[in-house]
């Protein structure tokens, strides 16, 4: 019996180090990057920078934010130049950094390989990037949209910053690898069907990310954009995403479309300046100083679509 415990514990533990080594050296598997090569129109320029600036926001994490500010507005001088840490004392299984996506960072990648890195968070190396950067959001965008991101990203002035390599810890280190996936590129719904229209931004802006709270880096069943999701502020304190569903009491449901739009509106108009924040006061993730430059018809459309999201309550204690 001693020897038939012995052999079957032998079993396991090799069976056990063939899976991690599978996870280490196979994975992740989304293919190799593609061989395209893409048009730098002045269409593309201006649709990647309204994307990469006020809707898929990449230059909130790839910059440096004034946490000292409101909202955390972007310094000047630091589009793309990446830096930004997201670690343990942040909740993270790790420490991430997120790249300089400037022509001094990713000048030598391929248009494929930024595709691939974007899509399906595979850096140009084959390596796993920790989803900071919503990839499998991205991985649903229509491919044009995503080719006039790359294009905007080619344009901005090089940042000469050396990035330090993300480390995950254990086992996030094994994981990482299974979470890349192939992606599944949409096409962008005909303006005229507002709540497919909206579906479309929503996802590429990923409000669910940050407004559905988590459990293990999943959402919690039930409670998907009823908000909740901690944030740890730089300057002190715990900042929590509002409820977004369409509750009356604990989320948005007495909103107007008038009401949502202006609540983005506001932080573009050009009297406001952003307040200072002293240490442990209110201050907020929410990129509200990008957002609020779309476009009112976009922000229209988001919210038509959020008018589908079923009510559910959730009281959330924001700071």
């Amino acid at each position: 019996m001693k020897n038939i415990l012995k052999k079957v514990l032998v079993l396991l533990i090799v069976g056990l180090v063939a899976v991690l080594l599978y996870v280490k050296l196979a994975l992740p598997n989304v293919g190799k990057p593609e061989e395209i090569k893409i048009e730098p129109t002045a269409k593309r320029l201006e649709r990647g920078k309204y994307l990469a600036t006020s809707v898929s926001v990449c230059m909130d994490c790839h910059s440096t934010r004034d946490w000292n500010k409101f909202s955390g507005p972007l310094v000047d001088g630091t589009l793309g130049k990446g830096g930004e840490v997201f670690d343990q004392k942040f909740g993270f299984p790790g420490t991430f950094y997120s790249k300089n996506i400037t022509p001094a960072g990713i000048g030598n990648w391929t248009d494929g390989e930024v595709l691939r890195a974007i899509t399906s968070g595979v850096n140009r190396d084959g390596k796993a990037l920790f989803p900071v950067m919503p990839h499998a959001h991205f991985g649903k965008m229509d491919r044009e949209d995503v080719y006039s991101i790359i294009v905007y990203l080619r344009s901005l002035k090089p940042i000469e910053n050396i990035v330090s390599d993300s480390k995950p810890d254990f086992p996030m280190n094994f994981i990482i690898n299974t979470i890349p996936q192939k992606a599944e590129f949409s096409k962008i719904p005909s303006k005229s069907d507002t709540v497919a229209y909206g579906a479309y931004l929503f996802n590429a802006a990923s409000c669910s990310e940050c407004h559905s709270k988590q459990e293990k880096g999943k959402p919690i069943a039930g409670m998907e954009l009823a908000g909740g999701f901690e944030f740890r502020m730089p300057t002190g304190g715990i900042a929590r995403s509002a409820n977004i569903t369409q509750d009356r009491e604990t989320g948005i449901g007495k909103w107007t479309e008038k009401d949502f739009v202006e609540r983005f509106k506001v932080y573009a108009d050009s009297s406001y300046v952003p307040n200072t924040v002293g240490k442990g006061n209110f201050n907020t993730t929410m990129p509200w100083t990008m957002y609020s430059k779309m476009n009112a018809e976009d922000l229209k459309a988001i919210f038509a679509y959020l008018k589908t999201v079923k009510p559910i309550k959730n009281n959330v204690v924001k700071f």
